[in-house]
């Protein structure tokens, strides 16, 4: 059980795909104009996920190595069918939303990777949860990254509007909320700058269009990293252990000891005890020929 846990806080934040690892950018940038649709997006990739995972570990002393990559392959094109047949019946405007994209799961770096990374070399439970933690991340960050678009962009939150019930705009709602919770006539330096920032500068605010086209999703994207990169340099500056949390994978996959990471290209450990042995054949040999 504690295998598990470790897996899910792993792919959540220590190998988060799109913040740690910068994996899956191509429905990161693509999809999250919304955060429903970065939702929808990151729920049906987990799905795939987790149920290739527990199926390649089931499977994986049967599958031969040769033909082990085609063999992950037609396993999760079956989940990616499965999810995108159940969205187009159940959830057609989500589906119409993410279009191509659902299909393109089935060559999604995030899940053909942690197939032959992780579930390829490890039991059925601790699979199955390295998926689920892998694909909340991934779901985790799209998310975030879409409910920022959308509310730069388009002034709403997961498709809502103030106008629709409360007949205002989010940012007056939430001056208004600010005016309740902070007295509008106090004298403390923070409250006064708090009241005026709401009021005057974002009270006024008025969608920036560019930010749900294409290049905002670059930018959301760099400043979100960059917020994460503050912090970490913010904690190593207390002392604490921020080695692992990083923008992109710096580590030499030969000489990585990071736990679920090790063995991504090779077994360190099998090809060390080959190159022994080789220096083992080749040492009697030329005692062989010394004699």
């Amino acid at each position: 059980m504690k295998d598990c846990l470790e897996r899910l806080y792993n792919g959540i934040i220590k190998e988060n795909p799109t913040f740690v690892l910068m994996l899956g950018m191509c429905p990161t940038l693509a999809v999250t104009t919304s955060a429903i649709n970065g939702l929808g997006m990151g729920l049906s990739t987990m799905v795939v996920l987790a149920l290739s995972n527990m199926i390649i570990a089931a499977l994986r002393n049967i599958i031969p190595k040769k033909v082990r990559i085609p063999a992950y392959i037609v396993i999760i094109a079956s989940f990616v069918t499965l999810v995108e047949l159940l969205l187009h019946a159940y959830v057609p405007s989500l589906y119409a939303s993410l279009g191509i994209y659902i299909s393109l799961i089935v060559v999604n770096c995030i899940i053909l990777g942690r197939a032959e990374a992780y579930a390829s070399k490890n039991k059925v439970f601790p699979s199955l949860f390295d998926g689920i933690g892998m694909g909340l991340g991934f779901t985790m960050a799209l998310t975030i990254i879409g409910l920022v678009r959308e509310f730069v962009g388009n002034a709403t939150i997961f498709g809502f509007h103030g106008s629709d019930i409360y007949g205002t705009s989010i940012p007056e709602l939430l001056v208004s909320l600010v005016d309740k919770v902070f007295n509008p006539a106090s004298t403390n330096g923070f409250v006064v700058g708090l009241n005026h920032f709401f009021s005057y500068e974002f009270g006024s605010y008025s969608p920036v269009g560019i930010v749900v086209m294409a290049p905002g999703a670059f930018f959301i994207l760099s400043i979100l990293v960059a917020i994460q990169n503050v912090m970490k340099m913010k904690g190593a500056a207390k002392g604490k252990d921020v080695s692992k949390i990083g923008s992109g994978c710096s580590e030499d996959c030969m000489n990585c000891g990071e736990k679920g990471c090790r063995g991504r290209l090779v077994d360190v450990t099998e090809t060390v005890k080959a190159e022994n042995k080789t220096e083992e054949v080749k040492e009697t040999k030329n005692e062989e020929v010394s004699e």
